[in-house]
């Protein structure tokens, strides 16, 4: 009786959906048409869905889980000024971010959410309850916007700093994932040394953030030099992600690699994703964010 009863909880764990039957690619390259990958939503082990930084048209790419172009979706109907991240809610829509914001004047800020069943798309427009003049004066210039996620019927957007002239605090706001015209409401702010925020994340089960942060300087007046990192937020409660517990991962330390985009790959690891650079491809990266359950360690060790 023992060993059938422990031969079907072994089925039962085998049966569990994970990302596939192998583990995920440590690191791989991006197809040449993702020279800017910016945003990154994870669907499925071989559903990896991508845009590019501005200068591209209003094009989503899907790749598989080595970075294998596999369809290029055209929203010929939306605009693409500045669109900087990507995520998705329960119910599988895409929501795009167009709310890059360099210059902290832009006041057309939009989200776009689009429906891969149906095909079709509608946006919600919104701006920022703190920000008064546009451009703000130089030391409130902190409008500029390149990471979002969906949580809960909420997006929680997470500004980026200006380098070298800012004073790296990222925010926090939340919007309601309706359409329509909305305001952005603060909800929190961290102090982050040394690094802007270009990618957010949050895991299947709620309980991880992660966000990407990078520098930039050139040594000695002329070398390129850059470093990245990953910083993971934990023990939060609700979406007060500023309040838990942080540890800082890092991603790069020397040569000039931007990175802007990240997604959970499971409730432990994600993909990081790298722009292209003179002498480096669009790649992408898995890092552990956290350690793997008793339940999911028992389910590694029957699979391996």
């Amino acid at each position: 009786m023992f060993r059938c009863s422990l031969l079907l909880f072994l089925l039962s764990l085998l049966s569990v959906p994970s990302f596939g039957q192998q583990k995920p690619k440590k690191r791989f390259k991006l197809p040449p048409q993702l020279s800017e990958a910016s945003g990154l939503y994870i669907a499925g082990p071989d559903s990896l869905w991508w845009h590019n930084d501005s200068g591209d048209g209003p094009m989503i790419y899907l790749t598989d889980g080595r970075g294998k172009l596999l369809r290029i979706d055209t929203l010929s109907h939306l605009q693409h000024i500045d669109w900087e991240d990507i995520t998705s809610d329960d119910q599988g829509r895409i929501y795009i971010g167009d709310f890059g914001n360099n210059a902290n004047a832009r006041q057309n800020l939009k989200i776009y959410r689009y429906d891969l069943e149906a095909g079709t798309t509608d946006s919600l427009s919104f701006a920022y309850e703190d920000q008064k003049q546009f451009p703000p004066p130089p030391e409130w210039a902190n409008f500029d916007m390149e990471a979002f996620f969906w949580m809960n019927d909420s997006l929680h957007l997470f500004s980026k700093n200006r380098l070298r002239r800012g004073n790296y605090q990222c925010k926090h706001y939340v919007l309601a994932d309706d359409p329509g015209e909305q305001v952005a409401r603060l909800q929190d702010s961290i102090y982050l040394r040394k690094r802007v925020i270009t990618g957010a994340a949050i895991s299947p089960d709620g309980k991880t953030m992660a966000l990407v942060g990078y520098n930039f300087k050139m040594c000695l007046g002329f070398f390129p030099s850059s470093a990245a990192s990953l910083f993971v937020f934990k023990n939060f409660n609700g979406s007060r992600f500023f309040e838990g517990e942080m540890e800082r991962k890092s991603l790069s330390c020397f040569f000039a690699t931007q990175y802007e985009s990240v997604d959970f790959i499971d409730n432990n690891q994600v993909y990081v994703a790298s722009e292209k650079t003179v002498i480096i491809p669009p790649r992408a990266k898995r890092r552990r964010v956290r350690k793997a359950d008793k339940k999911e360690s028992t389910l590694t060790a029957i699979r391996e």
